[in-house]
């Protein structure tokens, strides 16, 4: 059985830091987090950095989309984004425990979950777990990493999530806090599941209190002095 940690910073260090940044891990890793998450993108050479959107505009100084530039023109313009190797050797540092979410360009589903799958198999040490919205990209990754966590990652639960369990693997589902409800709850009875994303102690009190085992944060500062 999957054991989580409760506070998880999003997207490296949620509000402390620029999302999906080395200066996130970093700051959440100063704060005591124990657990993070990012999100991972191919570039057209295909190198996997950590990059939420299909385009660079809202995060970067950089314009235009992530799979048409190499990482080499990403950085000329933008020496701050991370490659996932970079990302990890942080987390190992620091001793990180890591949600890696496989974040695919659109047509990109399977080659990005090879590649990080591939990239993982050989350097990661496996302290975390590896969720995606595109079941492609999951079970991309899956062929892999056999023995790896993998979750599931909803915005709501759909009828058919035991059949995608399945078929993944999968140990944990993930959800939008918004979303989950006693009848939820029910269908999860034993099943480890999180929430994303909860900036609220009261929230995330009834969260934990009606069974998820982890939040997904943009305030670790509030969350751990409550919930560490």
């Amino acid at each position: 059985m999957i054991v989580y940690p409760r506070i998880i910073a999003h997207r490296c260090g949620g509000a402390l830091a620029p999302e999906n940044t080395l200066a996130g891990l970093e700051a959440a890793a100063r704060l005591g987090c124990r657990a993070v998450e990012f999100d991972v993108m191919l570039t057209a050479d295909g190198v996997p950095i950590l990059m939420h959107d299909e385009t660079l505009e809202r995060t970067t100084r950089c314009r235009g989309c992530v799979a048409e530039q190499t990482l080499t023109q990403i950085r000329a313009c933008d020496a701050g984004v991370p490659t996932l190797a970079e990302a990890m050797a942080v987390c190992e540092h620091h001793k990180l425990w890591t949600n890696i979410e496989l974040k695919p360009s659109s047509g990109l589903e399977e080659e990005t979950g090879t590649v990080v799958g591939v990239w993982l198999a050989q350097y990661w040490n496996g302290q975390g777990v590896i969720s995606s919205f595109s079941e492609k990209s999951a079970l991309a990754a899956r062929r892999h990493l056999p023995d790896e966590h993998f979750a599931l990652l909803y915005e709501a639960l759909p009828a058919d999530w035991q059949a995608s369990r399945a078929r993944l693997g999968a140990v944990v589902v993930h959800l939008d806090a918004a979303q989950v409800d006693h009848a939820v709850t029910e269908a999860l009875a034993g099943l480890p599941w999180a929430c994303y994303t909860v900036n609220d102690r009261t929230a995330a009190d009834q969260l934990f209190a009606s069974g998820c085992a982890a939040v997904f944060t943009d305030r670790p500062d509030l969350l751990l002095p409550a919930f560490a």
